[in-house]
């Protein structure tokens, strides 16, 4: 596919004050092999339509498997087969709902077979039962950031948001691994500090039909966990989402707070 593995590396506060050398522009194509159809913009507006809040976004653990990549990317597939889905993120102040331009939204998730790039091993280990059968998220637990047992960086990325407080990204739709039902993490980072870290996650409608193609079938265990018995679930996680050429498309609106770092 062409893929960048690892995009290019900044420090988050860089890519918020100064911008390395790419400049205001060479920011929102990094990863512009990333193409869309025609209507692409069309549909993420009327999907931006329905998804209007200004309820503040519910925060959760970032959970077991994240680490900051620096990996300035908008096309974050490498080389993970799956259905592709372009997901656009629109970020704004909890308090006034306006949009907060300059913030850095990260995103990571498993692939079609349910591992992390980072860790491979840990992610396996949780597939297979060996770590103990499944992933937990107990309330009040806290997660670290981990160290990469691995060098793979796939279905990892950062980008920064517009004068719309709108973000881009092309992955494909997430698998899923036992204990947690189909998500997408997210980190938003306002000012050089955590401002809020959440969930996205899909009506199990096009869940369902989505891990009926292949590659999804390759679990040997049945699906366990879905939105409505998973630990960190909630309506307002859910992705706004629509068919989009050979693929689909999700839209969000995240409000964050600011003044109260993640």
């Amino acid at each position: 596919m062409g893929h960048d593995h690892e995009g290019r590396r900044f420090s988050r506060r860089r890519m918020i004050t100064g911008f390395g050398s790419l400049g205001l522009g060479g920011l929102f194509t990094a990863g512009a092999h990333a193409t869309s159809e025609p209507d692409t913009y069309a549909k993420a507006d009327a999907l931006f339509a329905e998804a209007r809040t200004c309820t503040l976004t519910r925060g959760t653990q970032q959970g077991p498997y994240y680490f900051e990549t620096r990996a300035l990317r908008s096309d974050i597939r490498e080389d993970r087969p799956g259905v592709r889905l372009r997901l656009a993120i629109k970020v704004q102040d909890g308090e006034t709902c306006r949009p907060l331009p300059g913030s850095v939204v990260e995103i990571w998730h498993c692939d079609a077979a349910g591992l992390y790039s980072g860790a491979e091993a840990e992610s396996r280990d949780a597939l297979s039962g060996s770590g103990g059968g499944k992933i937990t998220i107990n309330a009040g637990e806290k997660f670290t950031d981990m160290r990469p047992s691995d060098g793979s960086r796939y279905l990892r990325g950062a980008q920064v948001a517009g004068p719309d407080g709108v973000v881009r990204f092309t992955t494909i739709w997430p698998g899923w691994y036992p204990g947690r039902t189909v998500h997408i993490h997210v980190m938003v980072v306002v000012d050089g500090d955590r401002a809020l870290c959440t969930e996205l996650m899909f009506d199990e409608a096009y869940n369902r039909k989505v891990l009926a193609l292949p590659p999804y079938q390759g679990h040997q265990q049945q699906r366990d966990t879905f939105n409505g018995n998973d630990p960190v679930h909630e309506d307002g996680m859910l992705t706004h989402v629509t068919e989009d050429g050979d693929g689909f498309l999700a839209v969000i609106v995240l409000s964050a707070d600011p003044g109260k770092p993640h």
